[in-house]
């Protein structure tokens, strides 16, 4: 019988539990499981950078108990990776739903993980933006005392 290898795809910035279910999840889909993370590069070619360096949000996937290998990921083209890994199943967060589905022209399993209302990167960084922006106002807004008599 073939070993099923799996290859999970994301940025993994802010790393928070829908990543890890993602992953989690992405192990019980076959035998093999490869983690791709996006280096910065590639994030940047059609988002705004990381708020996590590409070298600590790697450094994270490895320190998982899931993958049995995590690699750099530097194009969102993932037909080579595919080939060159023999990649029989794609995981990735349901945000890209539809964009991969050309994998499963070359026998390919494609997942489009539900991330649903729950945590994601971008909230986080909203939610901190947001408490950030009341810290300030709160330091910034005072009042301005008398001068002593």
């Amino acid at each position: 019988m073939k070993n099923k290898i799996v290859y999970v795809s994301g940025t993994f910035d802010l790393f928070h539990s829908n990543h890890l279910k993602m992953i989690s999840y992405g192990r019980g889909l076959g035998d093999t499981l490869i983690v791709g993370v996006s280096t910065d590069e590639l994030v940047c070619s059609y988002k705004k950078p990381p708020a996590v360096p590409f070298e600590e949000r790697l450094a994270i996937i490895e320190g998982l108990r899931d993958p049995d290998l995590a690699i750099p990921q530097r194009t969102l083209d993932h037909r080579e990776t595919v080939k060159n890994l023999n990649i029989d199943v794609f995981v990735i967060g349901d945000d890209w739903k539809g964009k991969y589905d050309y994998l499963k022209e070359l026998g390919v399993q494609v997942f489009y993980f539900p991330y649903g209302a729950g945590v994601s990167s971008s909230n986080l960084k909203q939610k901190i933006y947001d408490q950030y922006k009341k810290l300030i106002e709160q330091s910034d807004n005072h009042p301005i005392p008398e001068p002593r008599k």
